[in-house]
């Protein structure tokens, strides 16, 4: 709940200060994927997770069941087949997530090379949030955190000339043989 800090201003010669409280052992984790098809607009699916009880042995990040769940909300709401590149954390690289991938048909999975943030273009979406709705805010309490990212998401998601430069920003850009399988 420490907020990421930006550049502000204030009266000459006073120092801008925001304050906040100590570190939260609270969590949210938030998934993410962009969508894309050339000649349609581009999509933001998330789902936010607020992690209450990670202290007494919860998880505290998103299970493969998280996921997968993810996944096929995403599937039923574009009603197209997806094809996924995924960075390479642990739970993406499940087995159970490989055998679900496996049994459906639908999904299609790549895999961008270890330590290349820089080719996921959610990673660009969390850069937006941090500098747009987090920045230099006062969280008091996680529901007030996720409102605020909730807004944030629904602000991006109806942008999706944002969504698109996320994308740009990577430098890669959709095959469309890949994205219409005959």
């Amino acid at each position: 709940m420490t907020p990421p800090t930006s550049r502000t201003w204030s009266r000459r010669g006073t120092t801008p200060v925001v304050r906040v409280r100590g570190r939260s052992q609270r969590r949210i984790s938030i998934a993410a994927l962009t969508c894309y098809r050339p000649g349609e607009r581009s999509r933001l699916i998330y789902r936010p997770i607020i992690h209450r009880d990670h202290k007494v042995g919860g998880r505290r990040s998103f299970a493969w069941t998280d996921y997968r769940d993810l996944l096929i909300t995403a599937h039923r709401q574009l009603g197209r087949p997806i094809v996924l590149a995924w960075d390479n954390l642990n739970v993406h690289r499940d087995a159970r997530m490989r055998a679900f991938a496996d049994a459906h048909d639908w999904l299609t999975i790549y895999y961008l090379p270890p330590y290349a943030p820089q080719l996921n273009p959610v990673e660009g979406i969390w850069s937006l949030l941090r500098r747009r709705c987090q920045a230099n805010t006062h969280f008091t309490d996680p529901e007030h955190l996720m409102r605020t990212l909730r807004r944030g998401l629904r602000e991006v998601q109806y942008r999706s000339d944002l969504i698109d430069g996320c994308l740009t920003g990577t430098g890669l850009t959709p095959n469309p043989s890949e994205l219409n399988p005959q």
